[in-house]
């Protein structure tokens, strides 16, 4: 099981929505919120690095996200290697960028 710790920036006005939505989302727990700021702190746990992207890009798509970045990883008993991540994670950078905020 891979774990990633993800900070997500909601848009202001769409906060509270922001994180009813990361709650209902399979593999991903709320775990601290910061109105104030928009920042919400989410786990999500995955089966694999790949399915850890994907699960990363869906946040990032949502129409509520501002921003969300992958500041943490952990592989716990995954055989998937740094190079297996390194290689998801580039190929989340070559993917389209997001369309601008309002």
């Amino acid at each position: 099981m891979n774990l990633s710790g993800i900070l997500v920036v909601a848009r202001p006005q769409q906060f509270d929505e922001c994180v009813a939505t990361l709650a209902l989302l399979e593999g991903v727990e709320v775990h601290q919120t910061d109105a104030d700021t928009g920042r919400i702190v989410v786990v999500q746990a995955a089966p694999a690095v790949d399915a850890e992207v994907e699960g990363l890009k869906r946040i990032q798509s949502l129409p509520t996200v501002l921003t969300a970045d992958l500041v943490y990883h952990y592989f716990g008993d995954s055989a998937e290697t740094e190079a297996d991540l390194q290689a998801a994670l580039a190929r989340l950078a070559d993917s389209p960028s997001l369309p601008p905020a309002d």
